[in-house]
């Protein structure tokens, strides 16, 4: 038992009261709201125009996020640290410099971004919901914090995120659970939640994640935003804090979340290639590209590892539809040993049995999420190998029982032996559905769900498999929101069961057949449904571009983007 157990608990009242004085700052709107609405309703691009035109101020702009921001917190609980004095400052010094020069400091200028929690910023803590790590502010900025202030943006929030940010359960014992603002009964996802959950709300014009399995996807699809998941080498990693310095079996990527995707692109513009303390990035600005008036589509409905829920075949199906119809090809392409890629993943990161990522909860309580992950490692290999047996033998599900058989402690040679299967897995991957298909993207589903009730990621984090494939294979990846769920589409149907495409049973069995399935498209009716589009290593910029075409496809008035948030408020209070 650690010592002093009750010395976190002293550490979270301490850092919630700062938190509550923080956000007793915010300046409510006289009158009617609408007053800044305009400014939450716009798009970052579209800030910019107005500041540069002197339409609006950063001052202004500032105020009316801040007061957003609060109102997103105090319904989904996504904020960890308030800067709101500071980003004050920050647009009050933009605006006396702008109406000096009437030049923008640059493309950034006077729009409000949060950070997730992990990215350091002078002055505050980068916690990530450990206790230990609380009240050590940063004393330098990280890359993008340095480089977003030199672009023009005011920087005023830090947003939650999964304790270890090894899960897609927004919730630590720090900061406690973050909610999807949709919904309550389900999460935000994760392990960026916090930021998805606040751009959702119109609670921040830009957003800044990670992703090293999905974390960037997972909780734009669960909350109907737009994000982008680079290749390693295109944005500046340095000065972000994680639980286990050091480990590249699959590498941490940082990158844009937003509302739209051309301020994904913005954003893209500001950061590709842009070196920083380490020189670690690939010196490739962003390159303007134009593709061709008919593409070529690849896409999935299931990864044969757990099927696409009804709801989650349709959000990628109605896409092809739509873009068929506007000339486009799609051609439906089977991916390669999906489940070998997630036993790749498992197997690098349980390498050291999670030690080093479970050695910084210190009196902090391991949540509920990553009991199940990191129990099987502490498994003696003989009981690993007989439930592996039974798995397989009496359940019928070889696919978890691999799982079961991957998730150990490995020494060095056994390390290096996943890295080169990763290695020729990528080939493979290159060779069986790059070259054979020739395809300019591909379509698929973010997961099996739109998203998961609270609690759901305790025995079923094995759904990220979806988008850890991508990880794995190091490509860029955008999400993007296609639908909402609807329970008259979307009921599990006899044609769904009988149909191709299943994988674990166990897993299936617990997702849609249990007494409480997690799929439940009545509770979750109105809610996001999200797509990944899929690019070649190294080309970002057309999977934005790809991106842009599908958005312009589906159509602007589908229910998301800026200001969508204010009409879904009303939808639901009516």
């Amino acid at each position: 038992m650690w010592p002093f157990v009750s010395s976190y608990l002293t550490i979270v009242e301490e850092k919630k009261a700062k938190q509550k004085e923080a956000l007793t700052s915010v300046t409510l709107p006289h009158g009617s709201s609408a007053e800044y609405n305009k400014f939450t309703s716009a798009t970052a691009t579209e800030i910019v125009t107005h500041i540069e035109k002197g339409e609006w101020t950063a001052s202004q702009v500032i105020e009316a996020y801040i007061s957003r921001a609060a109102q997103a917190h105090a319904a989904t609980n996504c904020l960890t640290e308030v800067m709101f004095h500071w980003a004050r400052e920050q647009a009050r010094d933009l605006d006396n410099e702008f109406s000096v020069t009437k030049r923008l400091r640059g493309p950034l200028h006077g729009v409000p971004t949060s950070f997730k929690d992990q990215f350091d910023i002078v002055g505050y803590d980068s916690t990530i919901g450990f206790t230990q790590w609380a009240n050590k502010p940063a004393t330098t900025n990280a890359d993008l914090v340095t480089q977003f202030l030199a672009a023009g943006a005011v920087v005023f929030v830090k947003t939650n995120v999964p304790q270890t940010m090894f899960a897609f359960e927004c919730s630590n014992p720090l900061w406690g659970r973050s909610t999807n603002p949709h919904n309550d009964r389900y999460t935000c996802g994760g392990s960026s939640g916090g930021e998805a959950a606040l751009l959702a709300m119109d609670g921040s014009a830009i957003g800044i994640g990670s992703d090293i399995g999905g974390s960037l996807r997972i909780p734009a699809a669960y909350c109907g935003i737009y994000s982008l998941k680079p290749s390693t080498g295109r944005i500046s990693f340095a000065g972000t804090r994680g639980p286990v310095e050091g480990f590249e079996g699959i590498k941490t990527v940082v990158g844009p979340m937003a509302r739209s995707v051309e301020d994904l692109q913005l954003v893209s513009q500001v950061t590709f290639g842009i070196q920083g303390k380490e020189q670690s990035i690939a010196p490739i600005p962003y390159r303007h590209i134009q593709l061709s008036p008919k593409l070529r589509f690849g896409y999935y409905t299931s990864d044969h590892f757990v099927k696409a829920s009804p709801a989650c075949q349709r959000a990628v199906l109605e896409t092809v539809e739509a873009l068929r119809k506007k000339g486009h090809e799609c051609i439906e392409i089977n991916v390669p040993d999906a489940p070998e890629a997630f036993n790749i993943f498992v197997g690098l990161t349980s390498a050291d049995g999670y030690k080093k990522m479970l050695s910084h909860l210190g009196p902090d309580p391991k949540e509920n999420s990553l009991w199940l992950v990191t129990f099987s490692p502490k498994l003696p290999s003989f009981v690993r190998s007989v439930v592996a047996w039974v798995m397989e033998t009496v359940l019928g599900d070889n696919i978890f029982a691999n799982i079961v058989r991957t998730t150990r402690v490995r020494p060095v040679d056994g390390y290096t032996t996943l890295v080169a299967e990763r290695e020729a897995f990528i080939k493979a991957f290159s060779r069986e559905v790059w070259n054979k298909y020739d395809c300019d993207g591909i379509i698929a589903p973010v997961q099996a769900v739109p998203q998961l009730p609270h609690d759901g990621c305790n025995n079923f984090s094995a759904l990220a498999a979806a988008t850890i494939l991508y990880n794995v294979l190091d490509h860029p990846v955008g999400c993007l929101p296609v639908t909402h769920v609807d329970p008259s589409k979307d009921q599990i149907s006899p044609e769904w069961t009988a149909g191709l495409g299943h994988g674990s049973s166990l897993l299936e069995r617990g997702v849609f057949y249990s007494k409480m399935p997690l799929y439940n498209p009545i509770q979750s009716a109105g809610m996001p449904i999200g797509i990944q589009i899929i690019g070649k290593k190294w080309e970002e910029e057309k999977v934005l571009e790809m991106m842009r075409v599908v958005d312009d496809t589906l159509g602007r008035d589908r229910g998301f983007g800026a200001g969508s948030w204010k009409s879904q408020a009303k939808d639901r209070s009516s």
